[in-house]
C-alpha cells in the first residue's frame, strides 16, 4: 500500500471533513465549514494515499494555552492500518504544549485516555420535534443588539479560551439566528440556532438559570419551522437536562468531554447548550 501523505486542509476544503462527519451521523450545520476555518487556518489535517483522502482530524489552537480536537475520522475501508494514528499524532503535535479538549464518542474513549485525556463530564445530545409552542418574551432581543464585548466576556466564563473571531462569525453567519435575554439591563442568557443537515441545533446556549435559558429557547424556536431541534447538554447540568426534556427532546447519543490537563474553572452550570462537538 502506498504511503500516507499528511497535509493541511485549505479553508475551502474543510467541507470534506464536515461531509464525513455528516455521514457518521454528527449532523453538522449547513455553514459550519466556513465558521470552523476561522480560529486556526492550520488546524485541519487530511491523510491521503495516492491523492485520495482517507482520514481527517482537526486540532484548532484557540490561543497559546488551549486547543480543541475533532473530526477524527478514518474512512472505513482504510481502518486498521495505522493511518488514523499517524494523523492523530500530527494533530497533537500541532497543539504543542497546549491543553487539548475533545468530545469523544463512547467507542473511542479508552483510546483517548491512552493519549492522556481525562474525563471531565459527559455531554448528551437531545433531539426531536419540540412539543411546546414558542412563546417569545418581550425581554428577549436579537443577539446582535448586544455589544459584542459583553457577549465575548460572558463566553469566557463557559469556554476555556477567548474565541472572538469564531464567536463573531458564528453569531453573524447568514442563517444563524441569535437571541439574548436582558434582566435589569444585564445579559442573563443568550444563544444561537442554526440550520443543520437535519433540523436545527441550538448552541451555544448560556444562561444564569433555567428560566432565562427557556426564554431564549422559546425565541429561537420561532426560527425552527416546526422541524427537529437538537440541543447538546452537559450531563452535570441537571437544570439543562430538565430544560431539554421540558421541550420534548430526548437523548440521542452522548460524548465525553475530555482534557489533557487543567483548564481555568468554568461555569458549566450556565452551559445549557454546547456550541459544537467538533470545536467545543
Amino acid at each position: 500500500m502506498s504511503d500516507l501523505q499528511i497535509r493541511n486542509l485549505r479553508p475551502d476544503e474543510i467541507a470534506l471533513a464536515v461531509d464525513w462527519a455528516a455521514a457518521e451521523g454528527w449532523n453538522p450545520g449547513l455553514a459550519d465549514a466556513a465558521c470552523f476555518a476561522i480560529p486556526d487556518a492550520l488546524g485541519f489535517f487530511v491523510g491521503e494515499i495516492d491523492g485520495e483522502p482517507v482520514a481527517t482530524v482537526s486540532c484548532v489552537n484557540y490561543d497559546d494555552r488551549f486547543a480543541f480536537l475533532g473530526f477524527y475520522i478514518v474512512r472505513e475501508r482504510f481502518r486498521g492500518a495505522g493511518h488514523g494514528l499517524r494523523l492523530w499524532n500530527a494533530a497533537i503535535a500541532h497543539a504543542g504544549a497546549r491543553v487539548i479538549g475533545l468530545d469523544g464518542v463512547v467507542a473511542q474513549q479508552d483510546n483517548y485516555r491512552k493519549s492522556g485525556f481525562q474525563l471531565a463530564y459527559a455531554n448528551i445530545r437531545h433531539g426531536g420535534v419540540v412539543t411546546v409552542r414558542p412563546k417569545p418574551s418581550a425581554e428577549v432581543v436579537a443577539l446582535d443588539k448586544i455589544p459584542f464585548a459583553i457577549v465575548e466576556a460572558d463566553d469566557v466564563t463557559v469556554f476555556p479560551a477567548r474565541r472572538s473571531a469564531f464567536l463573531r462569525a458564528w453569531i453573524n453567519t447568514p442563517g444563524h439566528v441569535g437571541r439574548a435575554l436582558l434582566r435589569d439591563g444585564k445579559l442573563a442568557a443568550w444563544g444561537v440556532i442554526r440550520p443543520c443537515r437535519t433540523g436545527y441545533k441550538i448552541g451555544p446556549l448560556v444562561a444564569d438559570d433555567r428560566a432565562a435559558a427557556e426564554a431564549v429557547v422559546q425565541a429561537l424556536l420561532e426560527n425552527a419551522g416546526g422541524g427537529e431541534v437538537f440541543l447538546d447538554v452537559p450531563a452535570v447540568n441537571r437544570e439543562a437536562i430538565a430544560l431539554a426534556a421540558s421541550f420534548g427532546l430526548k437523548p440521542v447519543f452522548e460524548t465525553a468531554r475530555m482534557y489533557t490537563g487543567p483548564i481555568a474553572p468554568l461555569r458549566i452550570d450556565r452551559v445549557f447548550g454546547v456550541t459544537s462537538f467538533e470545536l467545543g
